[in-house]
């Protein structure tokens, strides 16, 4: 991977970064939250947050969650919080929020996000957990493009509903791949999938990908293009033709016949 491909993620986080700025990162598809120029948080609508992490997929109770963001979210502790409360274990909320940094950013920070914009001294409510370099969460973006073409490159993927295809037989199907499948009811995205999996998204999407590569799901394909139809030849086109016309007056004299 170039400097330069890196470099492209986007070049306002790498300036941000270099200015240690701090404040919230805008873009069309999610935020990043950036501290002395390292990013401390982000999120997309396009993957779960931290809560559905720690809820659905964590050993965290919803209560557990709600308590901590109405206890502590005004002050921006909530993480803090759910720590010194007893609620979750300081080692199982890093990993989560580290997966959910890197999954919000693979999003936020996608080709065609649109243009970004940056408030500075914006922080988030969960408070401090752990930053992560600008340039690491950029790395990371690219690395995580280029796995999913490498796996199957077939973009479509990502936004179709999830079809299962019956296992070949023989054919070794894992456990987490099974669960994945279960849930695949023909009309859930990855990212509905994520949602009720309590799942990073872009996890998700590789699962997918391995599960199309491994013929376990349908792979979408964009439809051909139409075939332009072939131009009509110059005597069919030619109304006053004496030819056209001749045979106007027989198709007419034939239908009167009838």
């Amino acid at each position: 991977m170039t400097a330069a491909a890196v470099a492209a993620v986007s070049p306002l986080l790498t300036r941000l970064a270099a200015e240690r700025a701090t404040g919230a990162l805008f873009r069309e598809r999610g935020t990043l939250f950036l501290e002395d120029g390292r990013v401390v948080h982000a999120e997309s609508p396009a993957t779960p947050g931290l809560d559905v992490l720690l809820t659905t997929g964590g050993g965290l109770t919803p209560e557990r969650w709600t308590d901590a963001v109405n206890q502590a979210g005004a002050r921006r502790q909530v993480a803090r919080f759910l720590v010194d409360s007893g609620g979750l274990a300081g080692g199982e909320l890093e990993i989560c929020h580290l997966a959910a940094i890197f999954d919000a950013a693979f999003f936020a920070l996608s080709p065609g996000s649109g243009p970004s914009r940056f408030r500075r001294g914006a922080t988030h409510w969960i408070g401090s957990v752990r930053s992560v370099p600008a340039a690491a969460v950029e790395r990371e973006t690219c690395r995580r493009r280029e796995l999913l073409d490498a796996v199957w490159p077939y973009p479509l993927l990502d936004t179709s509903p999830v079809v299962p295809r019956p296992a070949a037989p023989g054919q070794t199907v894992t456990a987490r791949q099974r669960i994945l499948l279960d849930r695949a009811d023909g009309v859930r995205t990855p990212a509905d999938l994520a949602w009720v999996l309590g799942r990073p998204a872009f996890h998700t999407l590789l699962d997918v990908r391995r599960l199309a590569a491994a013929g376990l799901v349908e792979t979408p394909h964009a439809p051909a293009p139409a075939a332009a139809e072939a131009p009509l030849p110059d005597w069919m086109t030619q109304a006053q033709s004496p030819d056209v016309a001749l045979l106007r007056r027989l198709r007419d004299a034939l239908e009167a016949s009838l």
